[in-house]
């Protein structure tokens, strides 16, 4: 059995290039999963939530419940950051953002990554006292995954897009990406790592712009012994400008369309 999800975050209405991702999901899989993305507390709200399930309702489609909320399950994510230290693979970054960018200036820029420049490191060769003393000290830090070690655990990798075929995974361009900072106990990348997982999701569907993080999920699966599933990116509908759908463009949102008296058809229609 092929099972999908579609996994947006509750911050605003769903727009076009929302629809056509539900759609492209809900159609390649026998299961269809619907995961609500809600672990940035600050910007997640309760009517948008609702309003997903409203938009997606009224375009036809229907999913497996309950629904999976990330919020509810920190826990999870928890015990997955506890495995991962562990084993060694994680330690504390006290660095601020101007504090890296600073040093990346001083070392005359960084290499950069798919997420912009490269963390240059500047935490990770601290000593377990220094690292101690500044966590007693109340610092706030956030984890990250030391790369070259992870990679020196899992050694060579790579994943199944079902267009592509298979594609040799490169996550040492990141860098030592963030797992978890003290306000935000995951990541984006664990999470979503975690969640498939334990949902049983056999096809990632998404949009290409996230096509370079499947590197990362694909370390993170090696190192937590988690099952594989494949991949498959689709296309980004833009406007005709060539602009990508975003939520701050509210005549696009399938609220404002519903609204204007646009029909589901219509929609479908509009995303040929």
């Amino acid at each position: 059995m092929e099972v999908t999800r579609f996994a947006p975050s509750p911050t605003g209405h769903l727009h076009l290039g929302h629809a056509f991702s539900a759609l492209f999901a809900a159609e390649a899989g026998d299961k269809f999963l619907l995961r609500i993305e809600d672990i940035d507390a600050g910007r997640c709200r309760p009517e948008f939530e609702q309003a997903i399930f409203d938009d997606l309702a009224w375009l036809g489609l229907t999913w497996e419940t309950p629904v999976r909320r990330q919020s509810a399950h920190f826990d999870d994510y928890a015990a997955a950051l506890e495995r991962l230290s562990a084993m060694e693979m994680t330690y504390p970054c006290f660095c601020s953002r101007g504090e890296i960018k600073a040093e990346i200036e001083r070392a005359g820029g960084a290499p950069q990554g798919p997420d912009g420049p490269v963390y240059p490191g500047i935490c990770r060769d601290l000593s377990a006292a220094e690292r101690d003393d500044r966590i007693a000290g109340g610092v706030a830090y956030a984890l990250r995954l030391d790369m070259t070690r992870a990679i020196d655990q899992t050694g060579s990798l790579s994943w199944i897009d079902r267009r592509q075929g298979e594609v040799a995974a490169d996550p040492a361009r990141f860098g030592d990406v963030v797992l978890a900072r003290k306000d935000t106990p995951t990541s984006y990348h664990l999470a979503v790592t975690i969640d498939d997982a334990l949902q049983g999701v056999t096809l990632v569907t998404r949009g290409e712009d996230l096509a370079p993080a499947t590197d990362i999920h694909r370390l993170l699966q090696a190192l937590l012994d988690l099952p594989v599933p494949d991949w498959r990116h689709h296309r980004l509908l833009t406007d005709e400008t060539g602009t990508r759908y975003a939520k701050r463009e509210r005549s696009i949102t399938l609220h404002a369309l519903r609204e204007a008296g646009r029909t589901p058809d219509q929609i479908r229609e509009m995303l040929v």
